[in-house]
């Protein structure tokens, strides 16, 4: 289905994204794997036994640190045409307990990584006029709302950022976001347990949603299939929030 495709994940090392980079892999495209561990890294190419997987070593919060990756890609990769933002990082912390450099942390990596790699892959294929596609990886919380205040806004801008980007890129990128509700993963072991009986006292499914589900929906959009969707939203919820 990916088959002519190269795409970008940040945070491809574990959780969401590295079962993104594992399905693109299966799917034919090349993959670009984006993480600030380099020995997660290592793992994921040692998993992957890939030819068509590459790894590089970023910490998407810096802006000199995305421009030199791109300037990398163009030497290396020019022909990328997918991005995943899906690096992100919550601390399932009240908005009250918050201290300065944590918040700062939340919003670099959650917002401002998004924007500066969108920037960067939007200005490469509208200077080239290439058809391209970017999925952003928000949540439910930020939909709803969140128990984490700042993690919340976080994920509440990045459904901004869909649209608008959608708008900036047209005709050549496409631009959706994923919003999961909470997702098996190591990042759920922070959040409280009241809130996760919460989220599942909603649900009209009950099989609990996993990495692989979520990789399964940013595929599709990634491909051919999806080609008339843009500046949507995909809320991944099990019917939560449906009354």
């Amino acid at each position: 289905m990916l088959s002519t495709q190269k795409i970008i994940v940040t945070g491809a090392a574990s959780g969401i994204g590295k079962e993104i980079a594992l399905q693109c892999l299966q799917e034919g495209a090349s993959v670009i794997a984006c993480d600030l561990n380099e020995e997660r890294l290592h793992e994921l190419a040692r998993t992957a036994d890939s030819p068509n997987l590459f790894t590089y070593k970023v910490n998407v919060r810096h802006y000199d640190e995305a421009a030199a990756l791109f300037a990398a890609l163009d030497r290396e990769h020019g022909d990328a045409d997918g991005l995943v933002n899906n690096a992100g990082i919550y601390l399932g912390k009240s908005i009250l307990d918050y201290k300065e450099e944590e918040i700062d942390s939340v919003l670099d990596v959650n917002i401002k990584g998004a924007v500066y790699f969108s920037q960067f892959f939007g200005k490469r294929m509208l200077e080239q006029r290439k058809q391209g596609v970017i999925v952003n990886m928000s949540s439910v919380s930020g939909l709803e709302g969140s128990s984490d205040a700042v993690y919340g806004l976080s994920k509440a801008a990045l459904l901004g950022l869909t649209k608008s980007c959608a708008m900036n890129f047209a005709p050549y990128v496409r631009v959706n976001a994923v919003a999961p509700t909470m997702v098996d993963t190591a990042m759920m072991e922070r959040i409280p347990e009241w809130r996760k009986r919460e989220y599942v006292s909603h649900q009209l499914v009950n099989q609990p949603l996993t990495a692989e589900d979520v990789a399964h929906t940013v595929i599709f959009l990634l491909s051919e299939k999806a080609r008339h969707y843009t500046g949507a939203t995909f809320d991944i919820n099990s019917g939560c929030y449906l009354r």
